[in-house]
């Protein structure tokens, strides 16, 4: 993959603004907590990692999935997994 950091967090803000419940406004950073700051539920984190998976052609087990805990922890795995499969 060839995307900058940033392109890849504009390319998450994107996908998280999806998940957001309707009227919710929220300012994303890389700081932003999925469920404290932006209020994402169980639910809609699943629905969120499913997407982010189809995104970014990365797989993301159910335990990592429950470590990701803010926008930064997602980039970052999303960098290493591109990195992983490019060494591969």
């Amino acid at each position: 993959m060839t995307n900058t950091r940033e392109d890849i967090f504009e390319e998450l803000k994107v996908l998280i603004e999806t998940q957001l419940d309707e009227g919710t406004v929220a300012k994303i950073t890389m700081d932003s907590h999925f469920e404290d700051d932006l209020k994402i539920d169980s639910l809609d984190i699943i629905e969120l990692v499913i997407k982010i998976e189809d995104q970014f052609n990365v797989e993301i087990d159910d335990e990592t999935a429950t470590e990701l805990k803010t926008v930064a922890d997602v980039l970052d795995f999303i960098l290493t997994a591109s990195v992983d499969d490019s060494a591969n």
